[in-house]
């Protein structure tokens, strides 16, 4: 690589890194090239791009993208061996993605190296099912609106239910008198 091909991979790689709230270093080594291809198509459905890269390129990327918010210094000690980000806008959806690969294909790659989902840092393929637990934000969003809604549905309810048995008794009480 010349030196004005690695300044582009780096400005490429800082973009993303500054654009993205979510991503994952995985080793995607011991694979062989079919299998990457399945494991780049299935990401790619889903709207992910995975991009092979040199360690020193992508530190020296995330040092130049760090600001006050984003510290990736967390991840600077999972960048050796051979590296893949995996870029995504939905949080769990890379480690979901990552389980059912290896469960299909029966291998034990690609390993969770490291991610950052919106300055948290999780390091190690032990974390995978903890990733997958993390919740979108629509998720969430949904979760809280629901909350939000009960106690005024039940509410409303418990009004509509009381207003016909008002009635109901009243007009029992004329028919008699």
């Amino acid at each position: 690589m010349t030196r004005e091909e690695k300044t582009a991979a780096i400005e490429d790689l800082k973009e993303k890194f500054s654009n993205s709230s979510f991503f994952y270093l995985a080793d995607s080594s011991a694979l062989t090239v079919a299998q990457v291809n399945i494991l780049r198509r299935k990401l790619h459905e889903q709207g992910m791009n995975m991009q092979v890269v040199k360690n020193t390129l992508a530190r020296k990327a995330m040092e130049a993208a760090a600001t006050d918010s984003t510290n990736f210094e967390g991840l600077y000690d999972s960048l050796h061996g051979p590296t893949a980000i995996i870029f995504t806008d939905v949080a769990s959806l890379p480690a979901k993605i990552i389980k059912t690969f290896r469960k299909e294909a029966d291998v034990e790659r690609p390993q969770l190296k490291a991610a950052y989902i919106d300055s948290a840092i999780y390091v190690g393929d032990d974390q995978i099912d903890t990733l997958i637990k993390l919740k979108s934000k629509e998720d969430l969003l949904g979760e809280l609106i629901g909350l939000l809604n009960s106690p005024m549905s039940s509410l409303l309810s418990q009004l509509g239910s009381g207003g016909q048995n008002v009635m109901g008794l009243l007009k029992a009480i004329e028919s008699r008198g």
